[in-house]
């Protein structure tokens, strides 16, 4: 949910699900963090992040568009969501903002996989799809005490991934998203390319996945 005029649109969308759809999990994404700020709500006192990367218009657009009805019911949403080994999250273990992408150093993921215990982690914030797997091998740590003692430490890593789930409307008539397949460990990737007179077209492209293997 963004500053655009069907945001409340999109939310009794995404409540009010046909007969015969899933019903929809919600975590809570960086917009919602920026309105919740803005209402003061937030974990900070200001929106100094959201008038950094964005003008007025954009700021008072947001205000606007969403209803305190709505503000309330982004107060409720959940920061991630864990089942199995998997954690589906926004942006990172640190935080919403954060973008992982496949360029992110291996050390920096590590860290984010390994504060939530999970094997797979699924994440938004790029809005990129990719697949960056870590496979198994070990990092050896040291901690030095002020009267030069040495406690080294090995910490063996064992294969992880994190998949960038892709977006919709950062490209127009184009949405990305993830297949995932719990039982093989298997991740594709689909685009579906829509219309705003046609809604979503069934015809689906594959397209390739990209990954990063980190040896250590």
């Amino acid at each position: 949910m963004g500053p655009r005029p069907e945001a409340e649109k999109l939310v009794e969308r995404v409540l009010s699900p046909c007969r015969g759809e899933l019903e929809p999990l919600i975590c809570k994404g960086w917009w919602e963090e920026q309105c919740l700020i803005l209402h003061g709500l937030g974990p900070t006192g200001d929106a100094a992040e959201l008038i950094a990367k964005y003008e007025g218009d954009t700021v008072k657009m947001l205000w606007e568009c969403v209803s305190r009805k709505t503000v309330q019911w982004l107060r409720s949403l959940d920061f991630g969501f864990f089942e199995l080994d998997c954690l589906l999250i926004h942006g990172s273990t640190v935080g919403v903002g954060e973008e992982l992408t496949p360029e992110t150093p291996p050390i920096q993921m590590l860290d984010r996989l390994s504060r939530m215990q999970a094997n797979n982690m699924f994440c938004g914030r790029s809005g990129l799809t990719f697949q960056y797997q870590m496979q198994t091998g070990s990092i050896t740590t040291e901690l030095s005490t002020l009267d030069n003692q040495v406690f080294p430490q090995i910490v063996t890593v064992s294969p992880r991934q994190v998949i960038g789930v892709g977006n919709v409307g950062r490209t127009a008539g184009q949405a990305t998203y993830t297949f995932y397949n719990p039982g093989t460990n298997q991740v594709e990737f689909k685009t579906v390319y829509y219309g705003n007179s046609k809604g979503f077209q069934s015809k689906h492209k594959s397209i390739k996945s990209k990954s990063r293997i980190f040896h250590s």
